[in-house]
């Protein structure tokens, strides 16, 4: 009997690791960054937006600044900071949005566009998350054509959202013209995970012609479908541009207010690494 179980015990791990085999042999890593550079973020690799951006958020955008974004310790470090930061696009009279001439919290967004963008293929983070009421971070994606089509028609793929003053839950969206969270017909998912923000876990995205499939470590947790009416539903044939960013407050994650005991607060990096299918 005892041989019998360990012979069972034998072929499961056998077969268990075909399978393992088999899931690592679908993709095969085209772009990477592991953070293993001390300093500023890899410039061949990233750049920054800048400012005051989108959705009526708090922080400051801040350029090339190591208060705000850094690698140290083999991870990149994006902190957000309650600090004043002068702006200096700011214009006397101006009507601009968020022409606000002094801040109150700086952070960082860091960007791909320019330097790289994919097409399909598996997109993996392996991060730690912020805590705290007020806080914002993401791991999305936007359509390389966004300066001529604008959002949402370029496509938006949230790989990972999370909002501090909702800890425990991790959120997955995609965004198009006839399908986004305006027009009440935004199509996405959540899943609960109580130690995102303690520990590191691994935030992915598989994208294939006819549907996008998200998981939190090993577990998927949407699939969105392709459903063939056309670019207004589904504009992810063309390029993707990454994006790593911790906002403050904002349209969504101010909507209880920011706690000003968090800061600094840090959302933590491990890796980037993009795959494309083996042919």
């Amino acid at each position: 009997m005892k041989m019998t179980l360990q012979l069972l015990l034998a072929g499961f791990l056998v077969a268990a690791g075909t399978l393992f085999a088999a899931e690592t042999n679908k993709w095969q890593l085209i772009w990477a960054d592991e953070f293993d550079k001390p300093g500023l973020p890899d410039p061949a690799k990233w750049d920054y937006e800048y400012g005051f951006v989108r959705n009526d958020e708090s922080q400051f955008y801040t350029r090339a600044r190591k208060e705000n974004a850094r690698v140290e310790d083999g991870v990149l470090v994006i902190e957000g900071r309650k600090e004043k930061f002068k702006n200096p696009d700011y214009r006397p009279g101006s009507t601009r949005r968020r022409n606000q001439e002094t801040a109150d919290y700086t952070a960082a967004s860091l960007v791909t566009r320019g330097k790289a963008s994919w097409t399909y293929g598996r997109v993996e983070v392996r991060a730690k998350l912020p805590e705290g009421r007020g806080t914002w971070p993401a791991i999305w994606m936007l359509g390389t054509n966004n300066v001529t089509v604008k959002w949402p028609d370029c496509g938006e793929i949230d790989i990972m959202e999370f909002v501090g003053y909702n800890p425990g839950q991790v959120h997955a969206n995609v965004h198009t013209k006839k399908y986004n969270h305006t027009l009440r017909t935004g199509r996405g998912s959540t899943i609960k995970k109580a130690d995102v923000s303690k520990e590191f876990h691994t935030y992915a995205m598989e994208w294939f012609p006819d549907r996008m499939d998200f998981y939190l470590d090993d577990q998927k947790y949407f699939s969105c479908k392709n459903d063939g009416a056309g670019e207004d539903s589904w504009p992810f044939d063309k390029g993707q541009y990454l994006i790593l960013n911790l906002a403050i407050g904002g349209a969504w994650g101010g909507q209880k207010g920011i706690d000003d005991a968090i800061f600094p607060t840090r959302f933590l990096i491990d890796y980037v690494r993009v795959f494309k299918a083996r042919e």
